[in-house]
């Protein structure tokens, strides 16, 4: 802490310009920074087995919350119907085939609104949107000719990404949660399905469009005949599209025909939605381009052939997908024969729904229904029940063919349910199977007696009672699975608040005897572990029970260490500000439990964060020199003024509405910038350089490269994320349509983006490992007095910057990280990030002002706890939420043309945690600041910075023990999956990604600058 008592803060005076160094002083510097290094290692692999034990500790939950639906390898087949009798049927399999061939279209995000038209629904208050009344031809069709067509809303299951919509789509089952997990590494479809039954029929298939479907069916598709795109690029709006139109347009004009079965996705108006919003107009461009598509395929089809148009889901006011909303899972599909083959159940279903709420169908329903139209057998595990429309009949109503379709799936449903229950225990109440077999015995009884209509009600009455059942199965959850998982996460927890918060001595030196301890009580473990699960079947396997006994024994071993070493330090009353902190964190944490609050956790962080800025300002107005106190205030009102500023910038969720509004991007449902926010990212280049510049200034430490690398490359950078944002803007509002094509701009982008990148990494990373530290020396010549006595014969050597050595030097890692964040943020969420630089700054001087750095006699849990709130506050405006749709894939194309692993995960990584990530690396910093450079060397200020890590680690460890015990109560909550799992997964995430950062960047950069100050100025 520089005070006025201080001759110069910013400078220090020797007297003396020379120095010997003899061989014993080189000597003992050498074997000093051997010790640092060595000691960085140590501190390194403890990080790092406190990160084993968090990821174990998460899986053991996740494994018994995140449960997977058991997949049956049965497979329906043609000759044997699910009744156990032989098919006798010749046109067909169990039933005769209405179609010989069929196209089906898929039209990524069709939402079902989009289908009708605005002047048909009194319930459309806004008909001049984009995405109505575009696409006229399916509900037209639909209403002119309800013998040909039918338009129906089609509900998909949540999770709403393709990937799980497609196994849905083909294979009838009901999804789980965990499934949203491999939406970017599909694996191929092993049970049975549509697809594979085609197959087996000897049919052809032909895929055009998303590969989504290459990597779930391998080898089930005419290689000859088969186009599939890339379907992760949704910047790129035509090319999938234009594709499949190039090659099922000929497909469909081969006579003869030399395919069965047609899948045709389209992908353009997903992606429009992604990269614009439904209320755009590029989706009013699409929605007509599919119009005269479908009017295209409709004029070349035979009297033989299905035509199927349906949506896989829709997409929320922003164009996003992924969650439960009422957009998400409402999306649409068209039924249309060339010869009448189509009819309703109730004369007043001839026009198709106004709104999703009326006579919707579920997409499981497809399966059932495609696969006795086309004359295969039901895939084995589908639980979907025939669309009625279908099997009615032209005229009036087919109940006798309705009823035996019903009668026919019913038998496989119950099939399906009897081999389930055999692998499985359902876990059933006798309640549930009389209600089950009630129904099922009204529905075989009215087919005995002809009463068809009343058999087919009935089959209605027990597939719902059936679906409810299975609804609620797969949500079950492995209790004992769960507790083993919170007890570790509670144990490692528990351990880190000792370590961090009541251990004294030596930091490195504790973490050599507690390393050799939790090995040796992991190799205990690891012998105890398959006891338990000789011991304990039913709870334990064998691999569960091995990585169980190895995880506790290690926690275990490490604790017994610690107490027989009594490396604890006496309990210390905590002072107002370590009551503070911790009523900040515990009341978070007790916070989650509520649905409400959880919603609302951006409002409250705020709220903490004011109330830090308050309680500073009022520290600071009592602190003994004037200095101190007219900084501490003015930082102070500073932190908390750009706390409210950053609220401006915010991305509301479904659930905070209508209380809440957007202004992340244009408007609430646009998922693009508005004019006027192209501003921002010009202003933050000229604004935020000088910024920093100044805070440079106030300890004289802009010099050597903090003057090239904060002056020249950070500014630079900035102007270039600026060009980028402005050139994708031209290119979003084709501004320059007639001038510049959108490929030329899509180059441009790509080049500019990969222009900061190697600013921010090669560059800054370069910048950052062999920088010298930020100091520039004066030496004075000795001069004689105006009284003419000698000056010492002496020169005078000032060092300039030496009051802040260490920080100024660990600083230089922000800017590269605000640059690469920045580059990844659409101009508001770098105006958030921009704050955030600046609001650590401010810490970081109130810190000093207030006596609050972390030290050895006073270990402070202030400026990393606050570091924590920063980054989960500012993670909320930088435009994100804590659910899925809120994830801004579009981030990982920003310098790439296509997917590319790793790296496109790690940019949406970037893009989503980049405040948590920028707060976490800055941790070192609340110790460096103004850091003196003591007696003791780097041994008190790296000790002092391990603290400081750990306190950090601290908070969201128990923010992922509350999210992750609080998900577990409320597993029958009704907000649960809207919720809570978002939530607790976001936790479990952001604690491993701060563990890798606190390792990398925080421990990694405080080595560098710690041998960086120490060559220079000693060890």
């Amino acid at each position: 802490m520089s005070t006025l008592a201080d001759q110069s803060p910013q400078a220090e005076s020797f007297n003396g310009a020379t120095s010997t160094v003899t061989p014993d002083t080189e000597a003992r510097e050498r074997q000093r920074s051997i010790a640092f290094k060595v000691s960085h290692v140590l501190i390194s692999v403890f990080f790092l087995w406190l990160t084993i034990v968090h990821i174990i500790g998460i899986l053991f939950f996740a494994k018994g919350f995140l449960l997977t639906r058991l997949v049956l390898d049965n497979k329906s087949e043609c000759t044997a119907l699910p009744s156990g009798q032989q098919s006798r049927e010749a046109n067909g399999c169990w039933h005769p085939k209405s179609f010989n061939r069929a196209v089906v279209i898929i039209i990524d995000a069709l939402r079902y609104d989009f289908t009708v038209p605005s002047t048909a629904s009194p319930s459309i208050k806004h008909p001049q949107r984009h995405y109505l009344d575009n696409l006229p031809t399916l509900y037209d069709t639909a209403v002119a000719n309800p013998e040909h067509a039918f338009l129906l809303p089609f509900i998909a299951d949540p999770p709403t990404s393709t990937l799980q919509r497609l196994k849905g789509l083909t294979t009838g089952t009901l999804p789980v949660f965990i499934d949203i997990g491999s939406n970017f590494a599909g694996t191929a479809i092993d049970e049975d399905n549509i697809v594979s039954q085609l197959k087996d029929a000897g049919k052809t298939i032909v895929h055009l469009g998303d590969d989504t479907w290459q990597s779930l069916f391998p080898g089930y598709f005419d290689p000859n005949m088969t186009r599939p795109y890339d379907s992760f690029n949704v910047w790129d709006l035509h090319t999938v599209d234009n594709g499949v139109i190039e090659h099922i347009m000929p497909l469909l004009e081969q006579s003869p025909a030399r395919w069965d079965v047609v899948f045709g996705h389209f992908l353009g108006v997903d992606h429009a939605g992604h990269r614009y919003g439904p209320e755009h107009p590029a989706m009013a461009e699409k929605l007509r381009q599919m119009d005269g598509v479908i009017q295209q395929i409709m004029q070349r089809l035979d009297d033989d052939t299905l035509l199927v148009i349906m949506g896989d889901h829709g997409m929320d006011a922003k164009g996003d997908h992924g969650g439960e909303s009422d957009d998400e899972v409402e999306a649409a599909l068209w039924m249309y024969s060339k010869k009448p083959r189509f009819g309703r159940v109730s004369p007043d279903s001839l026009t198709p729904p106004l709104n999703a709420k009326e006579r919707p169908i579920g997409q499981i329903d497809l399966v059932s229904t495609l696969s006795l139209l086309l004359g295969l057998p039901v895939p084995f595990n589908n639980l979907g029940r025939p669309i009625a429309e279908a099997f009615a009949g032209p005229g009036k109503t087919k109940w006798q063919n309705l009823a035996e379709v019903a009668h026919l799936v019913q038998a496989q449903i119950a099939r399906y349910q009897r081999h389930y229950s055999q692998s499985r225990d359902l876990g059933l109440s006798d309640d549930v199977y009389q209600s089950q077999a009630a129904h099922m015995m009204r529905s075989v009884d009215a087919i005995g007696t002809g009463r068809w209509q009343d058999s087919y009600h009935a089959f209605v009455d027990w597939h719902e009672e059936v679906i409810s059942t299975y609804r609620k199965l797969w949500a079950n959850f492995n209790l004992g699975d769960m507790l083993y998982g919170v007890c570790i996460s509670a144990a490692a927890l528990a351990f880190l608040l000792f370590f961090a918060r009541f251990s004294k001595g030596d930091k490195a030196l504790v973490a050599t005897g507690l390393l050799r301890s939790a090995g040796l009580g992991s190799t205990a473990g690891l012998a105890l572990g398959p006891v338990l699960g000789i011991i304990l079947p039913k709870y334990f396997t064998a691999i569960a029970g091995l990585v169980f006994g190895v995880t506790c024994g290690g926690i275990l071993g490490a604790s017994v260490w610690s107490y027989q070493n009594n490396v604890a330090r006496r309990f210390r009353f905590p002072s107002i500000w370590g009551w503070m902190t911790f009523v900040f964190v515990v009341t978070q944490a007790a916070g989650f439990a509520s649905n409400s609050y959880t919603i609302h956790e951006d409002t409250i962080l705020l709220f903490f964060l004011t109330t830090f800025g308050l309680v500073a300002l009022i520290s600071s107005l009592r602190q003994a020199y004037q200095k101190d106190r007219i900084l501490g205030v003015y930082q102070s009102v500073m932190f908390v003024l750009l706390a409210r500023l950053s609220s401006f910038s915010r991305l509301c969720r479904e659930e905070q509405m209508p209380g809440c509004r957007s202004t992340f991007y244009a408007s609430t449902t646009s998922s693009t910038s508005a004019p006027w926010q192209l501003l921002v990212p010009f202003a933050v280049a000229l604004i935020l350089p000088e910024i920093t510049k100044a805070f440079y200034r106030g300890t004289a430490s802009y010099a050597g490269s903090a003057g090239f690398w904060i002056g020249f490359c950070f500014r630079i950078g900035l102007l270039l994320v600026a060009v980028y944002w402005t050139l994708d803007a031209a290119d979003n509002g084709e501004w320059w349509r007639h001038r510049i094509s959108s490929s030329t701009l899509q180059t441009a982008k790509i080049t500019v983006a990969r222009c900061v990148l190697a600013i921010a990494l090669p560059v800054g990373v370069s910048t950052f490992i062999w920088a010298k530290p930020c100091i520039d020396i004066s030496i004075t010549d000795p001069k004689s007095s105006a009284r003419g006595t000698q000056a010492p014969s002496r020169p005078q050597l000032t060092v300039f910057g030496y009051a802040n050595a260490f920080g100024s030097r660990f600083y230089l890692m922000i800017p590269m990280l605000v640059l690469t964040v920045a580059l990844l943020l659409p101009p508001m969420g770098q105006f958030s990030i921009a704050i955030c630089a600046w609001q650590i700054l401010c810490l970081l001087e109130i810190l000093d002002s207030n006596a609050l750095a972390m030290t050895w006699a006073s270990p402070s849990s202030v400026g990393p706890i606050v570091l924590a709130l920063l980054g989960s506050y500012h993670f909320f405006k930088t435009g994100h939420q804590a659910t899925l749709a809120s994830i801004q894939w579009s981030s990982a194309f920003v310098p790439l043309r296509t997917i590319r692993y790793p790296w496109s995960p790690l940019l949406v990584i970037l893009n989503t945690f980049g405040a948590q990530i920028m707060c976490a690396a800055a941790v070192p910093l609340t110790v460096l600041w103004k850091r003196p450079l003591g007696k003791a060397g780097l041994r008190g200020v790296w000790h002092d910075v391990v603290n400081a890590c750990l306190t950090h680690a601290l908070y969201y460890a128990t923010i992922q023990l509350a999210t992750t015990m609080w998900a577990g109560h409320l597993r029958r909550h009704l907000m649960l999956y809207r919720v809570f799992m978002p939530r607790y997964l976001m936790a479990s995430g952001v604690l491993l990604i701060v563990d890798v950062v606190l390792v990398v960047a925080a421990l990694g950069g405080a080595r560098v600058v710690g041998l960086s100050v120490g060559e220079v100025f000693g060890y």
